[in-house]
């Protein structure tokens, strides 16, 4: 299966970010991308002041990008949007994921929420306005099993077990808005880990840039091979990479090296 990773600079008009993001989907169809990525808050990554009106998984925004799946006859990953929340305070922070025929095949609502403070540097508050998920979720994608995660959630390697263990994960994605500050350190060596220790592929699409005042993502969207290798990245900027996932690959390197096998807890 051919992956792509897609990168982007969403900003504060939502109508630009959903642009920008089917202008990626269509250069990843065509080089022949099966499956393709898009980091966490496509849809809208600004000022909270500005954040347009938050839609259920039908909404606006899923019926745009389950018409883009449709049109190009690919499975694709919404990496996250703003979905109207349990209540009028808070959204869930969501992943869509369309098969080739435009349908949804699956949601997953983000876990871990990233409440960070860092005198001097950060702080963060995404409970305020988002409210967590408790499932995880992994979906099969052409016989192809797919874990899904967004963000935060690469720093709970809990959850990645659970999702290859018990879940048959053979992918693990990860969509994300990985701050500067901690992902030139954290990012590649956490995605790298993620893999070798689940034994899995790893597809990551993060935004990347500024997007608002004291708020610059890291980028370096990749996928990671199941024994840590990095197959492709994308540079600095907008754009996007894509992999071939050699299935026979990860069967010799769980055969040769059974950890997975080999737990106890």
């Amino acid at each position: 299966m051919r992956v792509a990773v897609c990168q982007l600079n969403a900003r504060d008009d939502r109508k630009a970010n959903l642009a920008a993001a089917e202008a990626l989907l269509e250069r990843a169809a065509a080089a022949g991308a099966d499956l393709s990525l898009l980091p966490e808050y496509v849809d809208y990554l600004g000022p909270a002041a500005g954040l347009p009106e938050p839609e259920p998984v039908d909404g606006e925004v899923g019926q745009f990008f389950a018409g883009v799946a449709r049109r190009l006859g690919m499975w694709v990953i919404v990496g996250s949007v703003h979905e109207r929340g349990p209540d009028t305070a808070r959204t869930w922070n969501t992943t869509l994921v369309f098969d080739r025929s435009g349908a949804l095949a699956a949601t997953y609502r983000k876990i871990h929420l990233y409440d960070v403070e860092i005198p001097g540097r950060v702080s963060y508050l995404e409970s305020a306005t988002v409210a967590p998920g408790d499932q995880p979720v992994v979906v099969d994608v052409e016989g192809l099993r797919v874990g899904l995660s967004i963000c935060y959630d690469l720093r709970f390697p809990e959850l990645y077990r659970q999702l290859a263990a018990d879940g048959g994960a053979q992918l693990l994605v990860v969509p994300a808005a990985f701050m500067l500050h901690t992902g030139r350190d954290h990012w590649e060596v956490l995605l790298r880990a993620r893999a070798i220790e689940n034994q899995c592929f790893v597809a990551a699409a993060g935004q990347t840039g500024d997007h608002e005042p004291g708020r610059t993502c890291f980028g370096r969207s990749m996928v990671i091979d199941p024994w840590g290798t990095v197959l492709t990245q994308v540079p600095d900027g907008p754009g996007l990479a894509v992999a071939d996932l050699d299935l026979d690959r990860l069967r010799a390197i769980r055969a040769e090296l059974p950890s997975l096998a080999n737990r106890r807890l």
